[in-house]
C-alpha cells in the first residue's frame, strides 16, 4: 500500500510540473502558461505581473519555495487582494438567503403595518363621519396625528404610546365639549380651547377609557416596535460579518492555502479538508463568537412574534381604537353636567348662541356597533410572521457553521487521494484540526489569532443588550400588565382618575409634577410669549361632587333638543347604583 501511494504521488508531481519543465525534454524552455491562464480567468490582476518562465524569486514573503517559481512579490500582493475579495463574496453568498429573508420581511412587515394603519385610521375616521358629524371635520387632524405617532413609534422613533394617546384626547376634548356636550358655544377662542385642553388633564373626562387605550396599545405596539428593531439589527449583523476586515495573518494564510500551489504550477490542486478548516476557523474566529448571542437573538425573535400573535395582537389593538374612542366620548357625554360645572369654574363661561339650535345642525349621537373584518390584499401578517420565524429558527447555527460551509464544495479536495497542506501535495492532512471559537485558536497550527475584532465585539454587545435587557423587560412588563388587568375594577372614583398608571418602559411617559390649571392660564395671560412653549401638565383638582339627579338644560344638555344618545347599558347601571347609594346615605 505504501509503495502504491508513493507511485500515485510521483505520478501527480510529474503531471503537475509538466507546465514548468515538460518542455525541457522537447528542447523548449519551461513555461508559466497554466499559471497565466488561471491568473487571467480569476481576474486576479494584470497578466504582465506573471513571468513567462519560472524564476528563482528571492523576495517572496508568503509562497517561499526552493524550486524555481512562477510567482513574484507583485503577484503575492495581487493574491492577497484577491483572497479578501473572494472571502467577502463567499460570505455574501452564504448570507444571501438569510439576508433576503430578513430584508424581504422588513419590506413585508412595513407594507402590512402601513396597510393596517391606513385601515385603522379610516375605520376610526368613519366613527366621526357617521356618529359624530358635528365634529367630524375638526376631528380629522387629531386622528391623523394619532396614527402618525403610532407609525413613528413602531418604526423606532423616540416617542411613547402614552404621549400619542393623551395628546389625541387633549385635542379631542375641546371638540367634544363644544360640539356635543354644549353645542351652543359660538366663541371657541384659542385661549378657551387651550384651557379645555389643560382641564382635560385635570378632570379626565373620558374616564378609564383613555387609560385602557394606552395600556392595550402599549402591549401590542411594543412587540411590533421591538420586532422592527430586531429586523434592523439582524441586517446590521449580516452586513458587519460580510465586510469585516481580514487580518494580515489571515490574508497570508488564505493566499498560502489557495494560491501558493499556483506558484509551482499546481493550478488544479485543492486544499485538504482539515487544512481548510484550520485556516477558515482562524480567519473567522471573531465571527464565530457571535454564535451564542445569535442563538439568543433567534429565541428573542420567536418570543416577540409569539407575543404579536397572542391576545395582544396588533390588528386587534389598532382596529379597536375606534371602539375605545367611542366609549370615551359616550362617557364624557354621560357626565356632561358635572364636566360643564367644573369647566365653568376654571375656564369661565363662553358665549352661547341665543335660542335652541336647529335640529338640522344636530346629528343624534349613537353608539357605533358596526364591526368589520380586516382583510389584507396580501398574505396575513400572522402567516408572514410564522413563515419568517420558521426560517430564522433554521439559521440558529449560522455563525457556528460558517467555516465548515466555506470549506464545503469546490474549495477542498474530498474525493481525491491527494491534497495541498500549505507546503506540499500530500495524501492526508496530519496537523491538529482545532474547533470553532476564539479560545480554540491558541492551538491553530496555520495562523495566529490575536484577539476579537472590535467591530464584532461591538456587535456582540448590541445583540446582548437587545436579548437580555429588552426581552427580559418585556416579560416583566407583560406580567405586570396581566396583574393590572386582573386587578382592575370599575368605579366612579377610578374612572375620574388621571391615566398615569404607565411608565417609560411600557411606551409611556412619566406624568411628572402637575400644577393647577388656573395658575397656568394666569401665567399664560401674564406672559403671552410663552404660548409656544411645550404644553405643561396640570395638578388634579377636586371634582368629587355627587348629584342625586342629572338635569338637562339648554346650556348643559348632552346633545340638545331631546336628541340625547342611548348610552351603553353598563354606564347607566353604574350611574343608577351611585345615585341609589347616595340617597341611602
Amino acid at each position: 500500500m505504501a509503495a502504491e501511494g508513493s507511485r500515485r504521488l510521483l505520478g501527480l508531481w510529474l503531471l503537475a510540473t509538466a507546465g514548468l519543465c515538460g518542455g525541457v525534454a522537447a528542447g523548449k524552455s519551461p513555461s508559466c502558461h497554466e499559471v497565466r491562464t488561471a491568473f487571467q480567468l480569476r481576474q486576479i490582476g494584470p497578466l504582465k505581473l506573471v513571468p513567462d518562465v519560472p524564476t528563482a524569486e528571492s523576495d517572496l514573503q508568503i509562497c517561499q519555495h526552493r524550486a524555481p517559481t512562477c510567482c513574484t512579490k507583485k503577484m503575492e500582493e495581487s493574491y492577497q487582494a484577491a483572497v479578501r475579495r473572494e472571502r467577502t463574496q463567499s460570505i455574501q453568498a452564504l448570507n444571501f438567503e438569510l439576508k433576503y429573508m430578513i430584508v424581504g420581511h422588513i419590506t413585508a412587515f412595513q407594507e402590512a403595518f402601513e396597510s393596517l394603519l391606513r385601515f385603522a385610521e379610516n375605520h376610526t375616521s368613519s366613527l366621526f363621519e357617521t356618529a359624530y358629524r358635528p365634529m367630524a371635520k375638526e376631528a380629522a387632524e387629531p386622528v391623523k396625528e394619532l396614527f402618525t405617532d403610532i407609525s413613528l413609534y413602531i418604526l423606532g422613533a423616540e416617542t411613547t404610546v402614552e404621549s400619542a394617546v393623551l395628546r389625541f384626547f387633549d385635542s379631542l376634548f375641546p371638540l367634544v365639549y363644544s360640539r356635543l356636550i354644549n353645542p351652543g358655544i359660538t366663541d371657541l377662542s384659542e385661549d378657551y380651547t387651550e384651557c379645555l385642553r389643560l382641564t382635560r388633564q385635570d378632570i379626565n373626562p373620558f374616564g378609564r377609557y383613555s387609560k385602557n387605550m394606552v395600556t392595550e396599545l402599549s402591549k401590542s405596539l411594543w412587540a411590533s416596535r421591538m420586532l422592527s428593531q430586531a429586523l434592523s439589527l439582524g441586517i446590521e449583523v449580516i452586513n458587519t460579518t460580510e465586510h469585516a476586515a481580514l487580518t494580515k495573518e489571515c490574508s497570508k494564510a488564505l493566499v498560502r492555502m489557495q494560491y501558493c500551489p499556483h506558484c509551482q504550477g499546481l493550478t488544479l490542486i485543492r486544499p485538504c479538508v482539515g487544512y481548510c478548516l484550520n485556516v477558515m476557523r482562524g480567519c473567522l474566529a471573531s465571527v464565530s463568537e457571535l454564535d451564542a448571542q445569535w442563538r439568543e437573538y433567534i429565541s428573542t425573535l420567536e418570543y416577540l412574534t409569539n407575543e404579536m400573535a397572542a391576545s395582544h395582537d396588533l390588528e386587534i389593538a389598532l382596529t379597536g381604537i375606534r371602539n375605545s374612542i367611542n366609549e370615551a366620548i359616550l362617557h364624557a357625554q354621560l357626565n356632561g353636567p358635572q364636566l360643564s360645572a367644573t369647566v365653568d369654574k376654571v375656564c369661565g363661561q363662553p358665549k352661547q348662541q341665543e335660542g335652541n339650535l336647529s335640529s338640522d345642525n344636530i346629528v343624534p349621537v349613537k353608539e357605533a356597533t358596526e364591526t368589520r373584518t380586516f382583510v389584507m390584499a396580501h398574505a396575513s401578517l400572522n402567516n408572514k410572521r410564522r413563515e419568517f420565524i420558521n426560517y430564522m429558527k433554521r439559521s440558529r447555527t449560522f455563525h457556528a457553521s460558517i467555516a465548515e460551509r466555506l470549506c464545503d464544495g469546490d474549495l477542498v479536495m474530498r474525493d481525491s487521494s491527494t491534497c495541498w497542506n500549505g507546503e506540499d501535495v500530500v495524501e492526508s492532512y496530519t496537523s491538529r484540526v482545532v474547533s470553532n471559537g476564539l479560545k480554540a485558536q491558541i492551538n491553530n497550527p496555520e495562523l495566529k489569532v490575536r484577539g476579537l475584532d472590535p467591530l464584532i465585539s461591538n456587535l456582540i454587545d448590541k445583540l446582548q443588550h437587545f436579548n437580555k435587557l429588552d426581552a427580559e423587560k418585556a416579560k416583566l412588563k407583560l406580567e405586570r400588565w396581566s396583574s393590572r388587568d386582573a386587578g382592575s375594577g370599575g368605579g366612579r372614583s377610578e374612572e375620574m382618575e388621571s391615566s398615569g398608571d404607565c411608565d417609560d418602559e411600557d411606551g409611556c411617559q412619566g406624568s411628572g409634577d402637575r400644577i393647577h390649571t388656573a395658575d397656568i392660564l394666569k401665567d399664560k395671560k401674564t406672559h403671552p410669549e410663552n404660548r409656544n412653549e411645550p404644553k405643561p401638565t396640570v395638578k388634579k383638582i377636586d371634582t368629587t361632587t355627587t348629584t342625586s339627579t342629572v338635569k338637562s338644560s339648554s346650556k348643559h344638555s348632552v346633545t340638545g333638543n331631546g336628541s340625547s344618545p342611548a348610552p351603553s347599558s353598563s354606564l347607566v347601571i353604574l350611574t343608577a347604583l351611585a345615585v341609589l347609594w347616595h340617597c341611602q346615605l
